[in-house]
């Protein structure tokens, strides 16, 4: 069960001009569920991603670099994105590759385009190989759907071990044009910065330089899906795709502008929810955890000792637990590798607690005051370094049994 996290209605999911998404039962995996996407396109549509940065990443990943970087020197823009669950064709070599480019091929013969203008997503089992002839054979009753308010059954088509769909709106007003933006994200395990186990896809009617969304995209990321962490594992999956289709009214060409600042600030603003909305839908999550640093001495320093923080098993394991052991907490800004960070200075608060004064133990501090924190399902953890004005934020998750036993039966 997510942590506080309602369902997504799909009336309140707004439709994005010259955006279509249509779905299919393919079978990848599993009988009767969604798990082949197809988002097509409008010819003015530019797009921009970042993907993982794991050594091994999947063969889709290579791929849709590939074709990203042939759209951004060429003249034949991207058309369509095609996403498989069940299956993440990763660990898969130069089949992989041969695998992913078919998927393209056979999309692309049904939309009349070229293979180089589509994007192959895909996610799911490791080392194992595409069932290529499934999602051949499911392509084109997603075409057949392909629809403008289909993003709720979209955001089902791409989950794997998520409980629930991840999907919001937005609409803004710029320049005294309105800009509609919507946007899917999935994940669950095996979540941690650059980038996450996910997959998450933006979309927004505006008229936005190819430059400029590039620069847009890897700005909203760092500061929404490069500041989640679940497990500690990177995924070899992970992208995030910004597109903008050209069909409203709001042009943005510079970012030095103030139509880019604007519409900057609500793509972030979406893509945060969207992915802290994996968070709080981690695999056996119970708490969703807040976890600020501030008066570092760069914003680095800060997103290490949060990391630190929310990766260690032993401080989620305590917050599944309500069990007040805070000198975990302590432990990992320790061990962050802040070679000379003055312990003697920290201040640590558990929600309005404050735990720790100047290193040590806040002498006012009671064990049932931080236990009663620690029993929400909401929590903030914030440690003042005192040494500087940086500061960063990273939301995470508990630690559970339920985590265990989910990722030891992923495959069964």
């Amino acid at each position: 069960m997510a942590v506080n996290l309602p369902l997504p209605v799909a009336a309140e999911l707004k439709p994005v001009a010259g955006f279509e998404l249509g779905y299919a039962e393919a079978h990848v995996r599993k009988p009767n569920r969604k798990d082949l996407l197809v988002m097509r396109l409008a010819p003015t549509a530019t797009v921009a991603g970042v993907f993982t940065k794991n050594r091994f990443c999947a063969a889709p990943v290579q791929v849709c670099k590939a074709h990203l970087e042939a759209a951004r020197i060429g003249n034949a823009p991207i058309r369509a994105l095609l996403v498989n669950t069940g299956n993440a064709n990763a660990g898969t070599g130069d089949a992989g590759l041969a695998d992913a480019n078919a998927t393209c091929a056979a999309l692309a013969a049904l939309l009349g385009c070229e293979p180089a203008q589509i994007l192959p997503f895909s996610t799911g089992v490791i080392l194992e190989p595409l069932p290529v002839d499934r999602i051949v054979a499911g392509l084109p009753n997603a075409v057949a759907n392909l629809k403008e308010d289909n993003w709720l059954a979209a955001a089902q088509a791409i989950m794997t071990t998520d409980t629930q769909p991840k999907a919001a709106s937005r609409s803004v007003t710029i320049a005294g044009k309105t800009v509609t933006l919507t946007g899917i994200s999935k994940g669950a395990g095996m979540i941690k910065p650059n980038m996450a186990t996910m997959l998450g896809y933006v979309a927004m009617d505006a008229r936005v330089a190819q430059p400029v969304l590039e620069h847009l995209v890897r700005e909203a990321a760092d500061q929404s899906f490069n500041c989640i962490t679940i497990d500690g594992d990177t995924s070899t999956n992970d992208s995030f795709m910004l597109i903008a289709t050209g069909a409203g009214e709001l042009v943005v060409d510079d970012v030095a502008s103030p139509e880019y600042a604007e519409l900057a600030a609500a793509v972030t603003d979406l893509s945060r929810q969207l992915a802290q909305m994996i968070v709080r839908d981690g695999e056996g999550a119970t708490k969703f955890i807040t976890i600020t640093v501030e008066q570092g001495a760069s914003v680095e320093e800060c997103r290490r000792i949060a990391y630190a923080i929310g990766h260690s098993p032993l401080v989620k394991t305590a917050f599944y637990a309500s069990d007040p052991n805070l000198g975990r907490i302590l432990a990992a800004i320790g061990y962050a590798g802040i070679e000379d960070l003055d312990v003697g200075r920290i201040d640590l608060y558990l929600g309005d607690v404050r735990v720790a004064r100047n290193g040590g133990r806040n002498p006012d501090y009671r064990e049932e005051d931080g236990q009663r924190v620690m029993q929400q399902s909401e929590i903030t953890v914030r440690v003042v370094l005192a040494r500087g004005e940086a500061q960063a934020t990273v939301w995470t998750c508990d630690l559970s049994h339920d985590y265990v036993s989910i990722n030891a039966d992923y495959r069964t």
